[in-house]
């Protein structure tokens, strides 16, 4: 309001200056007295209006508003001009006329104007509602005006960043059911085995020879599911992103050959040949040497068990592009092309495992991609004519 009686007072002096180099001080004083009060009141209707004491539902009606009380004072100061003689009677009611002609076609024109903004409002109105009532492939559009352009734009955007992130999200809550159901079956699996022997020996139901069999049964499916457990708490710390680790410069050789030697008795039980070919002028990675172990543990335990026996596994690592890149192959049955772009996902198994009655947390290659990718590397299936190969990169120290 203080605004608004600043702009009164400024245009009054505006038009007393005027007056005052024609009429001098009389002409001054009934200007000041003639539009004081037909501006003072045109402004409180407007602030009325703008505080919603008066009832102006649509930006039709404030449009109008504001044509009206343009003309509304200038009608009311022309005829209180007639009143005084400040003009004659014949030039009062003649402008009068010009007044009333010029405020039916302003109110015209204001329509005209008015009509593809309140369309687009009203477009814009209608997209937001359909979005609050669940639609999500809504697209606003608005030309009319800079204003409304981006309004529109800015709703458009919001429309997608909520697609997108609710896209996001369902994939999530798809995600997080398939890790509650394999983890519940490879949970399963294993305790209820381990309680039909327990209630066997318990009821002395068996011979000492077939106990002793039930034992090493039940140790190893303890030492399965503490792998499980194991594996399934890495993975929740990896994967919240807690690397309490740090790199140094690592020889890849040695690494290489001590996780070969670990993994020997397994496969020299399963007939699997192992191999490794380094190159000599391989620099060192930089890289955490537990960490990298345990990638090429999960790597090396996944081909053995695929490769069928008198089969072979090869470990192969050099440099390539600035990186040290390692790749494990084995002679097995290799992946299908159909379980190839999932194999990295967390607790999938795809062609013969789909029914997961093998061994294994199905965790192995997601831990591996997130300790790689951790490291600044990337994790790939690469190409091959037989079996499997799987390659990772590591930055050079």
């Amino acid at each position: 309001m203080r605004r608004s009686l600043l702009t009164l007072v400024l245009a009054v002096a505006a038009a007393c200056g005027v007056t005052a180099l024609i009429g001098g001080g009389h002409a001054v004083a009934l200007t000041s007295a003639i539009l004081l009060p037909t501006g003072l009141i045109a402004l409180l209707l407007a602030h009325a209006a703008d505080a919603r004491r008066l009832r102006m539902d649509t930006l039709s009606h404030r449009f109008q508003l504001g044509i009206v009380l343009a003309l509304g004072q200038l009608l009311a100061a022309l005829m209180v001009g007639a009143a005084v003689m400040f003009v004659s009677p014949e030039d009062a009611w003649t402008m009068a006329g010009i007044l009333l002609f010029a405020a039916v076609i302003a109110a015209r024109a204001a329509q005209i104007l008015l009509r593809d903004v309140v369309a687009e409002v009203s477009s814009v109105s209608g997209g937001l509602h359909a979005v609050g009532q669940g639609e999500r492939d809504v697209h606003i559009q608005a030309r009319s005006g800079r204003e409304l352009s981006d309004l529109a734009d800015s709703a458009n955007r919001m429309i997608v960043t909520l697609r997108s992130e609710e896209r996001s999200r369902d994939e999530a809550d798809a995600a997080r059911r398939e890790v509650i159901a394999a983890v519940s079956h490879d949970l399963r699996t294993p305790l209820t085995s381990l309680q039909l022997l327990a209630q066997a020996l318990d009821d002395d139901l068996v011979d000492p020879t077939t106990a002793r069999e039930y034992v090493k049964t039940m140790g190893a499916n303890v030492r399965a599911l503490g792998t499980l457990v194991d594996d399934l708490f890495e993975f929740s710390r990896l994967n919240a992103g807690d690397f309490g680790w740090s790199t140094e410069a690592v020889p890849l050789a040695g690494v290489v050959a001590e996780m070969m030697e670990a993994i020997r008795v397994e496969a020299d039980a399963r007939r699997v040949a192992l191999r490794a070919e380094i190159a000599t002028d391989l620099s060192p990675a930089q890289a955490n040497p537990e960490q990298l172990g345990r990638v090429l543990a999960n790597l090396l335990a996944n081909a053995i068990r695929h490769t069928p026996p008198d089969g072979s596994v090869l470990v192969r690592a050099h440099q390539r592009n600035g990186s040290a890149e390692i790749e494990v192959s084995d002679t097995g049955e290799g992946i299908a092309s159909a379980d190839q772009p999932r194999i990295f996902e967390p607790f999938y198994r795809g062609g013969s495992e789909a029914a997961r009655t093998t061994a294994g947390s199905g965790l192995g290659l997601a831990i591996a991609r997130t300790i790689v990718e951790a490291h600044g590397g990337r994790i790939w299936l690469g190409e091959a004519r037989s079996g499997t190969r799987i390659c990772f990169t590591l930055p050079l120290a």
